[in-house]
């Protein structure tokens, strides 16, 4: 059911897209073949489904403010809105450690995204993964890790390229970018 979901979700968020909706799909029909493994690797996040999905948008948030991709934070915000997430805890993501907005798991889980996303990666992920182990099973802890590191890519990737927000988000309210020399400040 979850994926289903995710999946009407996900295809709302895009229908929704008032403008700039070719840029990606510009760049990478330029290479079939990292269209065709980018589609394939986002289907198997879509449809991968045993950890709950507002943890994997928290951690996808997180990491895509802490990279700056404003087309990521403007779907991912979407995508919050349609997985329950609040208003609260889309403006409170760059102080997620000092906020009530979020549980104990959700903030060890938006420390994971911080830690995975922050260069070089710090040396307390054995003890962020101890700590989430407690809590998750390791087949959600590997789909929480393989989401934040997908993250990384696509934000990396959509930034690089220039694609711009679609609008997705327009009306809602949209998580803020965070300035990646101090994580928890607030732009």
């Amino acid at each position: 059911m979850r994926a289903i979901t995710r999946t009407r979700h996900y295809l709302r968020a895009l229908r929704d897209a008032r403008r700039h909706r070719t840029d990606l799909l510009r760049w990478l029909t330029r290479r079939p073949w990292l269209l065709i493994g980018t589609g394939t690797y986002e289907t198997a996040l879509l449809l991968s489904n045993r950890l709950d999905p507002r943890l994997k948008e928290l951690a996808e948030l997180k990491t895509a403010g802490l990279i700056g991709c404003e087309f990521c934070l403007d779907i991912g915000s979407a995508l919050a809105h349609s997985s329950g997430l609040t208003e609260r805890q889309l403006t409170d993501l760059p102080k997620h450690t000092t906020s009530d907005a979020y549980t104990d798991l959700e903030k060890l889980v938006l420390d994971l995204a911080e830690a995975m996303t922050s260069t070089p990666t710090p040396p307390d992920l054995p003890d962020l993964r101890t700590r989430l182990l407690a809590t998750l099973t390791e087949t959600q802890y590997a789909e929480l890790t393989a989401t934040i590191a997908w993250e990384n890519q696509r934000a990396r990737l959509n930034k690089a390229l220039g694609v711009r927000p679609t609008g997705m988000a327009d009306g809602l309210t949209c998580a803020l970018p965070q300035h990646p020399e101090n994580p928890t400040a607030t732009p």
